[in-house]
């Protein structure tokens, strides 16, 4: 994906979850300025389908200087202004710029060798709040979750059965054993750490609880 640069922005406090407004405001400000760039990562494959989770905001951009101005003037809508740091030209540089705000927002020069130029070709347009926002294809998320990620996986094993199911070749055709068996750990994983991480459970909650293992 590139070299991340540290994240951009000071808050005392941490980020909070997205939500879809989040998403609204942000993208009705990148579409006001006529921002070039398509939503990828947790988000997009909400909108595909698969309802998980998401820490994040991921917004593959085109990193002409241009584009990129316009994608940090659009940012200053987010309360702490974090995007103040970032410079024109910086995206392209470092491939993925973490921006800190009172959400996470990432701005990628691509993924997986999937650029915003061939991303963009079959974005599926939705309306969230009435603002029209361009989601990456669930193809184009196929190539860009093949990642050594323990996450990617059940992204993966989702895309894989949606893809087929619409009769749509893909590369690889198969799941390995390996990457089911992981799926399936990374899940118990989240599900131990939701548990433990649960303010209702952290009384009284015995020292030695381990996570799962994995295979």
């Amino acid at each position: 994906m590139g070299s991340e640069t540290p994240p951009r922005g000071g808050r005392e406090s941490p980020p909070r979850p997205p939500t879809l407004i989040d998403l609204a405001r942000i993208c009705a400000e990148l579409n006001r300025l006529g921002a070039r760039y398509v939503v990828v990562g947790e988000l997009a494959m909400i909108q595909a389908g698969l309802f998980r989770a998401t820490e994040d905001i991921d917004l593959l951009i085109e990193i002409s200087l241009e584009n990129e101005a316009k994608v940090i003037e659009a940012l200053l809508i987010l309360p702490d202004q974090a995007i103040r740091e970032l410079q024109p030209g910086e995206i392209g540089q470092y491939g993925v710029v973490r921006v800190g705000d009172e959400v996470l927002v990432d701005l990628m020069k691509s993924g997986c060798g999937v650029s915003y130029g061939e991303a963009v070709k079959d974005a599926l347009t939705v309306e969230i709040e009435g603002i029209p926002i361009p989601f990456a294809s669930p193809r184009i998320l196929w190539r860009m979750k093949q990642t050594v990620r323990a996450k990617d996986v059940p992204d993966r094993l989702y895309l894989h059965q949606l893809l087929t199911a619409q009769g749509m070749p893909i590369e690889p055709a198969e799941i390995s054993r390996t990457e089911i068996l992981i799926a399936r750990w990374w899940n118990q994983f989240k599900s131990w750490w939701k548990d433990r991480s649960a303010p209702s459970q952290s009384k009284g909650r015995d020292s030695g609880d381990k996570p799962p293992k994995q295979g």
